[in-house]
């Protein structure tokens, strides 16, 4: 059974290959344009920063150039049930110089569409192990981001040796160039 998170908690992350799994509602008709949410991923090293460009994982570099963390694909709408992007990570894989893989999700061209995050319902990231499609742990968004265009959702990182999850629920309200900033 998954384990329900509240923002800031951490729990262990004890399987090789799992799926990170996001999703959400949009309320179309607050502003008469459709949502396009988009997943982005950071991977850091030890100084918390991308370890190359090849690094920032996005609907237009869907890989690590190790291959251990995969973007299935862009999701331009989020209409349906489940997860509406996926992310794949496989630890096995995993450079060991990667330190914490940092998960966001932007607004695509919010500002043009006078769009954030408090328009946005039923956010979640949830991690299911990949050996059996069991989800592990589950963090529901349940904060108003009324200017944010950005949240990032979650992070994934290394202590000790032993790969842990930390739900993170922090909001921005520049978009992805403020996360590109930060993590550049």
């Amino acid at each position: 059974m998954a384990i329900n998170l509240q923002k800031g908690q951490r729990e262990n992350i004890n399987a090789p290959k799992f799926t990170i799994g996001l999703g959400w509602d949009t309320n179309n008709s607050s502003t008469g344009t459709g949502f396009d949410l988009d997943a982005s991923v950071f991977i850091l090293g030890d100084n918390k920063k991308i370890m190359s460009d090849a690094h920032f994982i996005f609907y237009n570099n869907l890989k690590s150039p190790d291959d251990a963390v995969i973007h299935t694909g862009d999701n331009l709408t989020g209409d349906g049930d489940g997860d509406d992007e996926q992310v794949k990570i496989d630890l096995t894989k995993i450079n060991p110089a990667v330190k914490e893989i940092c998960i966001v999700v932007t607004i695509h061209d919010a500002q043009n569409r006078k769009q954030n995050f408090g328009q946005v319902r039923n956010s979640f990231i949830r991690i299911v192990d990949d050996s059996n499609n069991t989800e592990m742990v589950k963090y529901e968004l349940e904060e108003d981001f009324s200017i944010e265009t950005a949240v990032e959702f979650g992070r994934i990182y290394d202590k000790d040796g032993q790969w842990k999850f930390e739900a993170m629920g922090v909001g921005m309200k520049g978009g992805l160039e403020d996360y590109l900033n930060k993590y550049n």
